[in-house]
Order: structure tokens, then C-alpha cells, then sequence
């Protein structure tokens, strides 16, 4: 049976696909730096005091809807109300791609909907950890659990943006530059999964009690190469620390790799961006130590930090999107 699409109707089809596909990468990464934003904000309440402001009911603040107003409580409730607006954006981002999802490029391996069905996933294990989280008075693993789900969450939401177009398009190259693409994509990978475990590490350095001051100093620890003492705190500290170390040098190397193996433009500038992160972050570290953890500082840690990994996540989609693309071009 012959088609009945013309060459030029073709290439409308094709135009109108695009042109979906980049309107749902900008929804996502609108979405993404929503989600930046109420991590931040998730931060400011435990840097503020304020996990309790609503004291253990959820989704009610104090048994109302809208509570007598603390600082503790404002501070809270204002977090939950941006946690309810996410799962709104989430929703329309989802159900856009659901709309689409006969059109090219929106579903399949190198589809659209699959990061965002995993992204709608995490959002409700992210939710029903929140309610936990509050139940049981702040837990510390159920609070780092919270603040790692919320990465991960971001990450679905970047890596849909990415594969939209919203970065701009891969080129195709010949089989060499594919080959160093698939090279560029695995040391992406390993710079993600160090930069998860950073982030990670940290957010128990955060919530440990004792951990943020038991390596006083930087970079050694009380003066020391090692913990001197067998402190679960000063570990867990010190092992964020030995994270943060291998992940700049991995970038480093990472960087002039990308450059000297023709890695494409956009990777080159994601893991320079990232590098610049990085050593953005452990500036910022070495300070909020040194100035015995100021509030302002614990602020500007985790948003620097949580751009590292937003930044290193761009990078890996990027390095991704590059291999995939030229598979697809040569079957």
C-alpha cells in the first residue's frame, strides 16, 4: 500500500514534531529549575529551624489549612505550598507528552515520555517521603532519602529538556566522532554518579548531628590528613570531603579529554560549566568552614551544590543524547 503523505508533507509532519518536542523541553526545564528552587528552599528550612514549623500533621499545618503564622511556620508551609505547585507543573508537563506521544521523537528509547514517567514516579515517593518525614520528627535518613529523591527528580526533568531540543539540537558526525561521543558519554556517566555521591554525602554531612563542624579547617581535618579519632560525624564529614576532591579531579581530566577527542561543542561547554561549578563549590566550602558554618554560607553551599549536580546532569543527557543521536543515524 503506498503512502499518502507527500515530501512535503512529510517534512511538515516532521517541522510540527520539532516544534512539539521543543515547547515540552521548555516546560521541562521550567520544571527543572522549579524544582532547583524548592530544593533551595527545602534547605532554608532546615538551615532556618523551621522542619517542625507546622508540627507533625501534614498535608495540615498545626490542624488548619492555613495555620496562625510563626517565622518556623511561614517558613514551612510557604515550602510545602511551592512542593504542591511542582506536582501542578509536573502534571501539565506530563499530560503535554502524553497528547503528543504519537508524534516522532516523543516515545520509544530516545523518547520523551520515559524520563517523565520515572519523573512522575519519584514526584510521588517524593511526596508520600515528605509526609514520613514530618510523622516521624526528621529523621536523618529519611531526610537525606527526601533530599536525594528530589535530585533524581530534577534530573528526569533535565534529562526530558535536553532530549527536547531545549540545549539545541546534536549534530550528526562521521563514525570517528561517534566513537569519541560514546567515550565523552561514559565519562559523563562517572562524573554524574561521583556528583550524586557527593551531594549525597553531603546531605548527611548536613543533617548528621555534630558532622558540619567535626573537620575543623580546610583541607585537612583538625589539622590532620586523616580523622584522628573514630568519629562516625568526623567520617561522614571527611568522606564528603575525599568525594568532592575525586570529582574535581575527575572533571579536570573529563574537561581536556572532551577537548582533545572531539567531543561535540555542547559537551565541551557543559563539562567546562561544570568544572566551574565544581570549583565554584569547594571555594564556597572551604569558607563556610573556616567561618564556622554562617547561615548565608549554608545557603549558598547547597545552591551552588545543587547546581553542580543540575550542571553535571545537563552535561551527561548531552553527552547521551550525542550517541543516541548517531545510532539512530547509521542503523
Amino acid at each position: 500500500m503506498q503512502s499518502t503523505t507527500t515530501p512535503g508533507q512529510g517534512a511538515e509532519v516532521v517541522s510540527v514534531a520539532s516544534r512539539e518536542r521543543r515547547r515540552l523541553g521548555l516546560l521541562s526545564l521550567f520544571a527543572a529549575i522549579y524544582t532547583y528552587a524548592l530544593i533551595l528552599f527545602g534547605g532554608i528550612v532546615r538551615i532556618t529551624g523551621s522542619g517542625m514549623g507546622c508540627g507533625p500533621d501534614w498535608p495540615r499545618c498545626n490542624g488548619r489549612w492555613i495555620p496562625p503564622f510563626t517565622f518556623a511556620t511561614l517558613i514551612e508551609y510557604t515550602h510545602r505550598l511551592l512542593a504542591a505547585g511542582i506536582s501542578i507543573v509536573v502534571l501539565a508537563v506530563f499530560a503535554y507528552a502524553i497528547v503528543q506521544r504519537a508524534r516522532p521523537g516523543f516515545s520509544g528509547r530516545a523518547g520523551l515520555l520515559r524520563p517523565l514517567m520515572l519523573g512522575a514516579a519519584l514526584l510521588i515517593v517524593q511526596i508520600l517521603l515528605g509526609a514520613i518525614t514530618v510523622r516521624l520528627d526528621l529523621p536523618t535518613s529519611v531526610t537525606v532519602i527526601h533530599f536525594i529523591t528530589a535530585s533524581l527528580f530534577m534530573a528526569t526533568l533535565i534529562v526530558t529538556a535536553v532530549r527536547a531540543g531545549a540545549f539545541g539540537d546534536a549534530p550528526i558526525r562521521a563514525a570517528r566522532a561517534a566513537d569519541a561521543a560514546r567515550g565523552a558519554a561514559n565519562v559523563a556517566l562517572a562524573a554524574a554518579v561521583l556528583g550524586l555521591m557527593v551531594v549525597s554525602f553531603g546531605a548527611v554531612t548536613a543533617n548528621m548531628v555534630g558532622a558540619p563542624l567535626a573537620c575543623q579547617g580546610f583541607p585537612l581535618c583538625n589539622g590532620n590528613l586523616l580523622p584522628a579519632a573514630d568519629v562516625p560525624a568526623m567520617h561522614a564529614h571527611w568522606g564528603h570531603r575525599l568525594l568532592a576532591l575525586l570529582l574535581l579531579l575527575h572533571v579536570v581530566g573529563a574537561v581536556l579529554v572532551a577537548r582533545r577527542r572531539g567531543a561535540s561543542s555542547a559537551v565541551v561547554r557543559a563539562a567546562t560549566a561544570s568544572l566551574i561549578l565544581v570549583l565554584t563549590q569547594i571555594a564556597v566550602a572551604a569558607a563556610l568552614v573556616l567561618l564556622y558554618l554562617p547561615k548565608p554560607l549554608q545557603a549558598l553551599h547547597l545552591a551552588v551544590g545543587t547546581a553542580v549536580w543540575f550542571g553535571l546532569v545537563v552535561w551527561l543527557s548531552l553527552a547521551r543524547r550525542d550517541v543516541l543521536r548517531d545510532t539512530a543515524a547509521s542503523a
